[in-house]
């Protein structure tokens, strides 16, 4: 069996961000529950100088839709257009205004799902050798498609999305291993 850029990518994103959608929901019922101002966990963090929960999903919707983007050889609005930035944007880059509420961050995901919907297999299968192209910070870093995919998008796209379920769990939301893998997608034999 062999297994194709697309497959490898899209729906590795379009699961991360299901999930991620779905725990967001756990979050913000959880705060209802407890009745306390759910922008508490928006805000959180595991530490002092990391990015807050908000943050870590901007980061994913947009990694996820900036890798896709360019693994397709998708025409990018600018080379380094916010929302489709991908991972490393350093310590002092400044974000844009970001969402403030789950929400928002609802509608941030569903638009990065749908993006990443609008994306044609064929538009990704054979970029293991397309040249790749990350500009941050006026600083371009070259990459060829699968060496990108494997060892910078998808490792940086699962960072964080684990640390959105870290900061979570650890800010006392109820979710287990199951929130974060979602459904099994084995077969019975």
């Amino acid at each position: 069996m062999t297994i194709s850029m697309y497959q490898a990518s899209v729906p590795v994103f379009r699961r991360g961000l299901t999930q991620c959608a779905a725990i967001l929901a756990k979050a913000e019922a959880h705060a209802a529950a407890r009745g306390f101002d759910p922008a508490i966990l928006l805000a959180s963090r595991l530490a002092p100088d990391m990015f807050p929960l908000a943050r870590q999903v901007q980061i994913a919707t947009d990694g996820a839709r900036g890798a896709a983007a360019r693994l397709a050889g998708a025409e990018l609005p600018d080379p380094e257009a916010e929302d489709f930035a991908v991972f490393n944007r350093g310590v002092r880059h400044a974000f844009p205004a970001g969402e403030e509420s789950f929400p928002q961050l609802a509608a941030r995901i569903a638009a990065a799902l749908s993006y990443l919907d609008g994306l044609a297999p064929d538009r990704i299968d054979g970029a293991e050798d397309r040249p790749v192209a990350v500009t941050m910070g006026g600083r371009t870093r070259h990459f060829t498609g699968l060496p990108f995919l494997l060892h910078y998008a998808l490792p940086n796209f699962h960072f964080h999305i684990v640390l959105a379920y870290a900061i979570l769990r650890h800010s006392g939301v109820d979710l287990g291993k199951q929130d974060y893998e979602g459904p099994a997608v084995y077969t019975a034999g």
